[in-house]
């Protein structure tokens, strides 16, 4: 897996969050709520779908970097957008920005899951697997 492959991984995280909640008002979430009797068999399909993407994405990122790597790269994303409030580079006093500052701290953390197996093989050589004897 090269750069490439990392990036698009990361779209797709991305566009997942994305899709589930945006504070453009095109979103899932917006779509879905409230929950009516128009369209509803698409909408709970659409929502299964979603559901599907978040346990293939948080699964493989739960089981790559676990609980303590999730918690750091969470801690390094919190900081990083810190040090661009602190250097006047964002402001937070919207909540629209606040949104996609959120959105993408949880596609990088969702993003950087699916990627980590890749990217400790790429440096160390070994292998993350969870079929043994296979």
């Amino acid at each position: 897996m090269g750069v490439s492959g990392l990036l698009l991984r990361l779209v797709f995280a991305f566009i997942l969050v994305a899709i589930t909640y945006n504070p453009t008002g095109y979103s899932l979430l917006h779509w879905v709520w409230p929950l009516g009797g128009e369209q509803l068999p698409l909408k709970i399909l659409c929502c299964i779908l979603v559901f599907g993407g978040y346990l293939f994405y948080v699964t493989a990122t739960i089981k790559s970097l676990g609980v303590l790597g999730i918690v750091v790269v969470f801690a390094v994303c919190g900081t990083l957008a810190w040090l661009f409030v602190d250097q006047g580079w964002l402001n937070l006093q919207s909540s629209t920005v606040l949104s996609w500052v959120l959105i993408i701290i949880i596609s990088i953390v969702l993003g950087l899951g699916i990627s980590w197996s890749h990217i400790k093989k790429r440096i160390t050589g070994q292998f993350d697997t969870d079929d043994v004897g296979e």
